[in-house]
């Protein structure tokens, strides 16, 4: 390969990723989980666009890069016409498919939805529901996931059944990483380096470099893991 063919790919590489950053963020950033089949199969073509792009040799990487933007385009349209309209985005994007309804399995909505019987339950225990007699509903989604509601009796019991209204917690904040001290996060909790060293030293901690990770939630309470040497040997999930 002669240089001037190396020089031509990075050229065309760094014009590639450019043109696919810019098309993304036009595009949005729906997670994997709510992509639509569509959204899914546009994304893959686009991205093997992209690599046509990188790799073009010829004098003629307009044209990988017309295709990419009028995917990206559509894809940017459509999700427009989504927003805008409900007949549109059930064209585009299904609708949800009820596939269990008050103890009735509806197998002609199974085969709408391009699953068996086997799928659904294996769902099921995957959502930690063994016996499918504890779900009154179960939905297909549009972006291919499985939603259960419990029976009442199979429901887990939460503070709001029990009449309790225990305070929100928040997000705990990590002030020690591998035995270093994170000083932003510290100082974010409101806190120090003597309240942190008090805190230690009354759990018997000398060395912070021992302490694997320690978190401190909203209340300044603090939580270690220790650095431990080896492994367990111990089977007991197996």
């Amino acid at each position: 390969m002669k240089i001037n063919d190396v020089l031509y790919i990075l050229a065309t590489s760094l014009g590639s990723i450019t043109a696919l950053f810019l098309l993304t963020k036009m595009m949005g950033y729906k997670q994997m989980s709510q992509l639509s089949m569509f959204d899914y199969i546009n994304g893959i073509t686009i991205g093997s666009i992209a690599a046509e792009f990188a790799t073009s040799l010829e004098d003629d990487f307009l044209k990988p890069l017309t295709a990419m933007i009028v995917y990206a385009t559509m894809a940017f349209l459509i999700s427009i016409l989504c927003n805008k309209s409900i007949k549109m985005r059930r064209f585009f994007t299904g609708e949800p498919i009820i596939l269990i309804d008050d103890g009735k399995i509806y197998k002609d909505n199974l085969s709408k939805a391009r699953i068996d019987i086997d799928d659904l339950l294996t769902q099921c225990r995957n959502d930690g529901y063994f016996n499918p007699s504890d779900i009154q509903l179960a939905i297909m989604e549009s972006n291919g996931k499985i939603s259960f509601l419990p029976k009442a009796y199979a429901k887990t019991v939460s503070p709001k059944d029990l009449g309790l209204n225990p305070e929100q917690e928040k997000a705990v904040s990590n002030v020690i990483m591998d035995g270093k001290i994170m000083e932003e996060n510290l100082n974010y909790t409101g806190n120090n380096k003597e309240w942190l060293d008090k805190k230690l030293k009354s759990q018997g901690i000398e060395d912070i470099k021992n302490i694997f990770l320690a978190t401190c939630d909203n209340n300044n309470n603090l939580s270690f893991f220790m650095k431990i040497s080896g492994k367990d040997e111990k089977d007991i999930f197996l």
